[in-house]
């Protein structure tokens, strides 16, 4: 959830890093300065060359070396600070050894950041709710630091040193090159700077407007919508293929209501597991959930309102459905009534489909077999059509063989939080064993498949290209295995399965089209 003062920042701390006091980062220090003053904000210098301290790091760990008094102060300072504005130099490509020194001494544990007593890999940033602004000088031109040397200052100042303690966003002003300037460039340089914390307020609550959008998108998780979209599409065009009839506004309806089911599905898996995502240490992009809520990146009762808004819409979609199908078709709402209840019962109660282990039979059933079917009757209104099941049977597989995999690295989160997933049920290597024989599965019913003709025409022979593919991911988890096993992030593992279960999605649509 955004710190409210992101938005509307009171205190502003400038620190000159510059070791020498007459330099033109001092200039523009005070020009800064002078804006946030005019401004009514409540300012703070910092001139670290005024500072008696020793920057370097005698002890195995800053937190063990006492703090002189100037550091003590800087500390209360920082803490005391809305908004961080470091004026400094970039000396071979980087900061001068006294702010690097300073920053090296002050942002000790236990104040800037925690690390986390089990895994030292994860750690708390416990400086959040600060933004920061560099005033960086330089006598390379800007551009040839930005293309030619990739800017290895501003990154580590802003990714590495105040990202790593929750400080964000940090704007980045860069002046020069500094020494052939005129003092005309020299005067409208000062101006920038003293303008600057009038567009401060602007500037964060555009930032904020931005994260909040990328929170929402990182929480919809849009990357797993598209299966369901290639299997519901290659029922629609089967049926079509197959003596019925393809009816746009049909197809794009029942896809509306498709798409809504599955965010509803994302959001509420992110509401029920927020108690197993927040034990979870292994989480990335393809487990774990988005962390959004975990990390209170929007607030609870948003995320709420959010989805009941898509449960009515949800409900709204399915009325429409049911008042323009013909009457002959009228199970079909109701089909998808119980396809919306599968999708959302895998988390939701009083399902809770994946703490009853059932819970990658529900994923492999609903991004295959129902999709496809739910695509075809849509279309055609034919029940009995064997084709949704039949082709549905590789996609299957290897989805199947995608959701195992992902909850490998969640297994000990999982454990904890009573979730009963293929790998609680039958450990990391077990579940691993099992995914290898859902790849395999899957390669040979789409093979046999080829061969029989529902694979066909040039797109049927791709499955032969499947196999290669298959083979990689099945040496991958065969390697995972020979290591142990471990509950740890497979991100290369996940991505060959799920381009994996894409061939058995693409092909058949391929053929079809």
């Amino acid at each position: 959830m955004d710190d409210p003062r992101d938005s509307h920042p009171r205190k502003i701390l400038v620190i000159l890093g510059h070791p020498r006091q007459e330099s033109f980062c001092q200039a523009l220090a005070e020009a800064y300065l002078e804006g946030a003053e005019g401004a009514g904000l409540q300012v703070r210098r910092l001139a670290l060359a005024d500072l008696t301290f020793d920057p370097n790091v005698a002890m195995p760990s800053p937190r063990d070396q006492p703090l002189e008094e100037d550091l003590v102060r800087a500390q209360e300072l920082i803490l005391w600070a809305d908004h961080l504005v470091f004026a400094y130099p970039a000396w071979w490509g980087t900061m001068p050894a006294l702010l690097k020194g300073f920053l090296d001494r002050v942002l000790t544990p236990g104040f800037a950041f925690e690390a986390g007593q089990e895994d030292p890999s994860t750690w708390t940033k416990l400086l959040k709710g600060r933004s920061a602004h560099l005033l960086v000088t330089m006598d390379t031109p800007p551009w040839v630091y930005r293309l030619v040397y990739r800017q290895p200052g501003h990154q580590a100042m802003r990714r590495a040193t105040l990202g790593f303690c929750g400080v964000a966003p940090t704007f980045i002003s860069t002046f020069g090159p500094v020494r052939p300037s005129s003092p005309e460039q020299r005067a409208r340089w000062l101006d920038q700077a003293r303008k600057a914390p009038l567009r401060l307020g602007d500037r964060l609550r555009r930032h904020q407007a931005g994260r909040r959008a990328g929170a929402w998108l990182r929480l919809f998780r849009l990357q797993f919508y598209p299966m369901a979209w290639v299997a519901y599409t290659i029922g629609a065009l089967a049926a079509w293929r197959r003596g019925g009839t393809f009816s746009p506004p049909l197809y794009w309806l029942g896809y509306l209501c498709l798409f809504l089911m599955e965010a509803l599905t994302v959001l509420s898996n992110e509401w029920f597991d927020r108690d197993t995502d927040r034990r979870n240490r292994n989480a990335g992009p393809f487990n774990g959930g988005s962390r959004v809520l975990v990390e209170a990146e929007l607030a609870p009762e948003s995320v709420r309102r959010v989805m009941f808004g898509l449960a009515l819409l949800l409900g709204l979609g399915l009325l429409a459905l049911a008042i323009i199908l013909p009457r002959a078709s009228g199970l079909i709402p109701l089909v998808m009534v119980g396809l919306a209840g599968l999708a959302v019962g895998y988390t939701v109660p009083p399902l809770r489909l994946i703490y009853r282990g059932l819970g990658e039979l529900d994923v492999g059933l609903t991004h295959s077999f129902a999709a496809i079917l739910v695509g075809g009757l849509l279309q055609s209104g034919v029940w009995r059509d064997p084709y949704p099941w039949l082709i549905g049977a590789p996609l299957f597989l290897a989805t199947l063989a995608a959701i195992t995999l992902s909850a490998l690295p969640d297994h000990e989160a999982d454990r904890a939080a009573s979730k009963r997933t293929l790998a609680v049920l039958l450990g990391r290597r077990g579940a691993a064993l099992a995914a290898l024989g859902f790849v395999a599965g899957a390669a040979l019913c789409g093979v046999i498949w080829q061969r029989l003709g529902l694979y066909g025409g040039l797109s049927g022979l791709a499955v032969f290209l499947a196999i290669p593919h298959g083979f990689l991911l099945a040496r991958a988890i065969r390697r995972y295995m020979r290591e142990g096993a471990p509950c740890t992030r497979i991100n290369g593992i996940m991505i060959l399965a799920l381009t994996y279960s894409l061939w058995f999605g693409l092909i058949p649509l391929a053929h079809l089209s």
